[in-house]
């Protein structure tokens, strides 16, 4: 009783803070935001949107002094079910704080630096940004379904661009809940923004700064903080390290707001953007001997003047699962403009959601309609493309700039004149470039279109992303017979440069999920892998023990997202951390 008491109240006193209208409590109508991009699930007593940060900062105080769960949400396009409930079984009322009407994004130093507030996307960002000839750190993928700044942050997200590695600030503003269960306002901004947690929030939001520091020190190293990860170029070079150049519970790149996975409430972070090349150039390569694609990595990070500005890989499975079962995102993209995407996925997301209640219709209803009218599109794939899936198993796509051009060309023409190096490669037109890019980007979503128009033969869509060592040249996977027969399809692709794979495992009806994750994990494990590579934990891996200490030392009471990476779910009362 007294929980419902209480429960009762907190619900009462946030329509009293932001109106019914922004907290949403039917669960068909709050369904959507209860649910995972990919996978998970689970009740929540009400999910609310604030749209400023003084009612954030406020809305999370009434949580707190309810003692609710909370958990944190933007665009919900994470993989591993780390921005929604995970379940049913919490001990505490969960609310859900949904924060993407808070949008702000603000350009610092002539945009070389930005300020971005917790429902800033990516995708304004690069719209922001593309007149002053400057770029965000991530430019492929997330933009596309509207994924904001700060969950990138939060979630160690990787990206495609080998010269910035993952997503990463030691500068932010954020709400933490310390040992004695007080909620207190952290400035790491180096921005001078007032004294009281009102006066910052309301400061920050209206950009009103009163002293922004170049780059103030950390207290824990004789350095200025860094608002990107700055090291990650001399990282990835060192091709003969024992260890991966990137991974979530990665020690190095765990601070405050990045990589807190929600056990946090970030109000705002600070981040580099980087210059637009003058010129850029995509090579298209082929081969069928997996020595050759490790020699050439090697080569193309040690041997050019600069780096290359991506490696995107694609095995020909996957390149034939991209074409069939995701050309209608790739003609809704390439015709409708990444804008319009998250507004896209949102709906669809909906209808999902309204059309799963009716149980006379088939399951997803709308990916299978989506497929069948993609068969009345036109072939899509410029023909070289479609050549070279025909003669290579293996296919890459190398995009560099400016002065690495002329240098990468002659580099690529010499490597491929050895008689050990079998393959090809060309040089894209920006028309063969561009779709490319969008082929390679539309395979993230293929083999989930392709599980659901045929889940009644198929069994469970198992995604893995790994970081194998950087030293590491048999990178191609191979897997013993008992497992092999466990699976109905297999499909690869990945961040080729930094040694960063998707894995796309499409089961058997009747294999076990549980038990064939297992021995795929243990196979990665022998291997030397680290995983995940780029997403968070969330609810599908087990974080490690050095990631659990972060957790926790962030989040002493365990009021925010908690299960996270399989950790405890129940309420923590500590006075000392």
């Amino acid at each position: 009783m007294q929980k419902t008491a209480t429960a009762s109240q907190l619900l009462h006193n946030l329509q009293q803070l932001l109106g019914p209208g922004r907290v949403i409590t039917d669960p068909e109508r709050n369904e959507h935001y209860r649910k995972g991009f990919r996978s998970g699930d689970g009740p929540a007593l009400a999910v609310v949107f604030p749209h400023q940060l003084v009612a954030f900062w406020r809305v999370l105080n009434c949580c707190v002094d309810a003692g609710a769960i909370i958990i944190l949400q933007a665009a919900n396009t994470g993989l591993t079910e780390g921005s929604t409930p995970s379940g049913s079984d919490y001990d505490r009322p969960v609310v859900i704080i949904n924060t993407l009407q808070m949008r702000g994004i603000h350009l610092l130093d002539d945009g070389r630096q930005i300020v971005a507030l917790p429902g800033a996307t990516l995708h304004n960002l690069e719209r922001l940004l593309t007149p002053l000839k400057r770029s965000p750190h991530s430019e492929i993928g997330s933009s596309c379904i509207g994924a904001s700044i700060i969950g990138g942050i939060a979630n160690n997200s990787g990206g495609a661009l080998c010269q910035r590695g993952p997503a990463y600030t030691e500068l932010a503003l954020f709400a933490q809940v310390d040992a004695s269960g007080q909620l207190r306002l952290v400035n790491h901004l180096g921005i001078d923004l007032g004294e009281t947690p009102e006066e910052i929030l309301t400061n920050l939001e209206q950009g009103t700064f009163a002293r922004v520091d170049d780059l103030p020190y950390s207290e824990q190293e004789p350095r200025p903080r860094m608002a990107s990860d700055r090291e990650y170029s001399q990282r990835i070079r060192d091709v003969d390290a024992d260890t991966p150049a990137r991974f979530n519970a990665d020690a190095r790149r765990l601070f405050e707001a990045s990589g807190c996975a929600g056990k946090v409430a970030v109000f705002a972070v600070r981040l580099d953007t980087f210059p637009i090349p003058e010129r850029t150039q995509t090579f298209y390569i082929g081969s069928n001997d997996p020595t050759v694609f490790a020699r050439l990595r090697r080569g193309l990070l040690t041997e050019l003047p600069e780096l290359p500005i991506l490696g995107e890989y694609l095995h020909r499975d996957m390149f034939d699962m991209a074409a069939e079962y995701g050309k209608d995102s790739f003609y809704i993209i390439e015709k409708l403009g990444t804008g319009n995407m998250p507004r896209f996925f949102a709906i669809k997301g909906r209808v999902d959601a309204w059309l799963e209640k009716r149980r006379f219709l088939p399951r997803f209803l709308t990916d299978r309609l989506l497929q069948k009218l993609s068969h009345l599109l036109p072939e899509h794939l410029p023909q070289r493309m479609r050549d070279y899936r025909k003669q290579f198993e293996h296919h890459l796509i190398v995009k560099v700039a400016d002065a690495n051009i002329a240098p990468a060309q002659t580099w690529l023409n010499a490597f491929f004149e050895r008689d050990e190096n079998t393959g090809d490669f060309f040089a894209c037109t920006p028309t063969e470039a561009a779709k490319a890019m969008l082929h390679r980007f539309v395979a993230a979503g293929a083999a989930m279109r392709y599980q659901n128009v045929h889940s009644e033969e198929v069994g469970e869509l198992l995604p893995l992303d790994i970081a194998l060592r950087r030293n590491d040249g048999d990178w191609q996977e191979q897997l013993p017979d008992a497992m092999e027969s466990q699976l109905e399809r297999r499909l690869y692709y990945g961040h080729f440069m930094c040694n960063v794979f998707h894995q796309d495992y499409i089961l058997k009806k009747n294999a076990d999920p549980k038990k064939v994750k297992a021995a795929l994990l243990k196979t990665l494990d022998q291997r030397g892998a680290r995983y995940p590579a780029e997403h968070n934990v969330g609810h599908l891996y087990q974080a490690d023990e050095p990631l659990k200490q972060f957790y926790q030392s962030l989040d002493p009471t365990n009021t925010f997202n908690p299960g996270i990476g399989k950790t405890d779910r129940h309420q923590r009362h500590c006075s000392c951390g």
